[in-house]
């Protein structure tokens, strides 16, 4: 018996043609074990992960040649804003909420709805409860994380309303400085009762 519910997910995609040349190794690859014999998922879902600016640019363009797109919410943060995290002397840099940050978040939500391809979002933002309500506000619905996040992120998600949130978190989009969407954040995490 073959397995079932396979999903494979290409990381560090910056752009369409390398997408391609991942899938056609992939397939050489489904070949060769095909003539040894091995049983392999005739239906093998396949993911790009969005790590970088130039793949969140392209999202939609990608999303045309897989069945799910994953943000990599750590290394997207890192490299758009050109912060290295780990670093003491620039990791104040590092801003989740930066707005290029959160247009390119955006665009990837809405390039995945407008291919009908779900989008999730992975890593240390998708865990952090603060901004459980920005993700969710950004069309995002679907978050990984480890395991000890989960109730309180749960919690969180099941209180609210996802449309009215969107109606709150998408203006956020026009501010100028992660310092004023942090604090308009705050404010709505505090009505929600999240803080």
């Amino acid at each position: 018996k073959s397995p079932q519910n396979v999903k494979i997910l290409f990381p560090m995609i910056s752009n369409v043609g390398e997408l391609r040349r991942s899938k056609a190794f992939l397939q050489e690859v489904r070949e060769e074990l095909q003539k040894e014999g091995v049983k392999i998922p005739g239906n093998l879902l396949l993911g790009a992960m969005i790590e970088v600016p130039s793949a969140a640019l392209l999202a939609e363009k990608i999303a045309r040649e897989v069945d799910f797109l994953s943000i990599g919410s750590n290394d997207l943060v890192q490299y758009t804003l050109a912060v290295d995290r780990t670093n003491s002397r620039v990791a104040h840099l590092y801003q989740p909420t930066n707005p290029a940050v959160l247009r390119l978040l955006r665009e990837v939500v809405v390039a995945g709805e407008k291919q009908n391809k779900p989008v999730c979002i992975c890593g240390e933002l998708a865990g952090d409860w603060r901004y459980t309500l920005l993700l969710i506000g950004l069309g995002l619905r679907e978050l990984s994380m480890n395991a000890i996040f989960i109730p309180r992120v749960k919690q969180i998600v099941r209180s609210i309303s996802a449309s009215d949130i969107q109606k709150r978190i998408i203006p956020l989009l026009e501010m100028d400085t992660a310092e004023e969407i942090d604090e308009a954040l705050h404010a709505l995490n505090k009505e929600f009762g999240v803080e």
